[in-house]
């Protein structure tokens, strides 16, 4: 008799799932970005959380449509492949590519930021080549976070943003009284704009990277149709709660959007309203979110890098080299920490938005997705409202968005893109033949 081949064991449920939906979002972020955020919408951070929340839930629910009709893993390249074009799916997932493979240099220029704040005397670069040498280190060696430590961790953050809101509210009843800690002034002031709202929001969406990451769970879901568009809605929902409480009470304690360093603004705001020992709790709390984060978007974008050169649609040979001793995927390891290196001549409001403008591009295309499956339907056709209205007024938003990044920040998108269509011509041989197919397999690198 033929032995059966290895199989996931369907055993997450929806809590689970939501949970890790959320410990991938990484929730101290929202405090990580918050002064960039407060200067771009010139004092209305919860506004941009509130305008980007709305924007997800949309997304996300375009994104439950498809995991429904796809329950695979590969999220938007999957879904644009299927329901758009092979071709316009491989540039989605090359413009996905450009959030994972930049997204590590991002975190860790935003934890290396908050400790060039407390740490003047240490130049910038120590930091950022600190962060850089010793995940890399990590993660070619092959050592995960265990789950234990990944629930301790979600545990400290959500306790670190419950004693930050607390403490911010205590602040603000002190010095104006209970009437205080409801206004709308957080939200909307004499500065604001909706440009500057669009902007903030741009650059707010960052928080929400991760959100539709529970797709690569399908596997190992109950019931995964009815699961992981349930979570995915949730997650964002939850998520975007949780930013726009955190930006609201932090924008009670800090009215307006002048800083000392915008780049590291609540570490200030954490000291004013819990003395220096808050102050050192919320830096070692950042720190390790965003050190831990780090490790994990290496490893992601890694893995990623992996199944692109497995398939050929990344030069084979460099790729898909494994380490024969660690048995992990070292180049793809090493080539995300060389690109890391980009951290020391960026700032975190273009980076931001630069990996931003990939998630933007993905996001609008999954809401086209919905879109073309609906108009490619035969038969008696699905519901105009959820199938048509819901993912074109989703699409429309993540092009505002789009357009409302950081204008530096859209140049290196398009050119990024720009690299796409040239590198798929290559691929095609002038767009004669289909791109080669990702396959998102769940096995191990040491196993290809």
């Amino acid at each position: 008799m033929a032995t059966q081949p290895p199989a996931l064991t369907r055993t997450l449920t929806l809590g689970p799932v939501v949970l890790f939906g959320l410990a991938y979002m990484t929730p101290l972020i929202v405090l990580g970005i918050f002064g960039i955020v407060a200067e771009a919408t010139a004092g209305a951070a919860p506004s941009a959380y509130l305008l980007a929340l709305v924007a997800m839930l949309f997304t996300a629910y375009s994104y439950g449509r498809m995991a429904r009709t796809y329950p695979v893993a590969g999220s938007a390249y999957t879904y644009v492949r299927q329901a758009i074009g092979s071709r316009i799916g491989f540039l989605v997932g090359w413009a996905v590519l450009l959030d994972y493979f930049f997204l590590p240099m991002v975190i860790w220029l935003i934890g290396g930021a908050y400790l060039s704040a407390q740490f003047p005397g240490v130049p910038f670069a120590v930091w950022i080549i600190g962060f850089i040498a010793l995940t890399t280190l990590l993660n070619v060696l092959g050592i995960r976070v265990a789950k234990t430590a990944n629930n301790l961790l979600m545990t400290f953050q959500l306790l670190v943003l419950a004693f930050f809101v607390l403490l911010s509210l205590a602040h603000v009843a002190g010095a104006s009284g209970a009437g205080g800690l409801v206004s709308a002034t957080p939200f909307v002031n004499d500065a604001t704009t909706w440009a500057g709202v669009a902007a903030g929001a741009a650059i707010a969406a960052y928080s929400f990277l991760g959100f539709d990451a529970v797709t690569t769970l399908t596997e190992e879901t109950t019931d995964p149709r009815r699961t992981i568009p349930r979570a995915i809605l949730l997650i964002a929902l939850i998520g975007g709660g949780i930013f726009v409480l955190v930006a609201y009470t932090t924008q009670l304690v800090h009215p307006g959007a002048v800083f000392a360093d915008s780049s590291s603004a609540a570490f200030d705001i954490a000291t004013l309203i819990g003395g220096n020992l808050f102050g050192a709790v919320f830096l070692a709390g950042l720190v390790v979110a965003q050190f831990a984060s780090g490790l994990s978007a290496q490893a992601s974008v890694a893995r990623l890098l992996f199944a692109m050169g497995r398939d050929s649609v990344l030069p084979k040979k460099l790729f898909a080299y494994v380490h024969p001793r660690f048995h992990t995927p070292a180049f793809g390891i090493a080539a995300s920490g060389v690109v890391g290196l980009g951290a020391l001549a960026m700032s975190v409001s273009t980076s931001t938005s630069f990996i931003n403008f990939g998630a933007f591009t993905a996001f609008t295309f999954v809401n086209l997705s919905v879109i073309a499956r609906y108009l490619r339907s035969r038969g008696e056709r699905p519901p105009v409202l959820g199938h048509v209205v819901v993912p074109a007024i989703g699409a429309a938003i993540d092009i505002w968005l789009l357009t409302s990044l950081d204008g530096t920040a859209i140049t290196l998108g398009m050119v990024w893109l720009g690299l796409g269509v040239a590198y798929l011509a290559v691929l095609t041989r002038g767009f004669r033949v289909p791109p080669p197919e990702m396959q998102f397999a769940e096995e191990e690198p040491a196993s290809a």
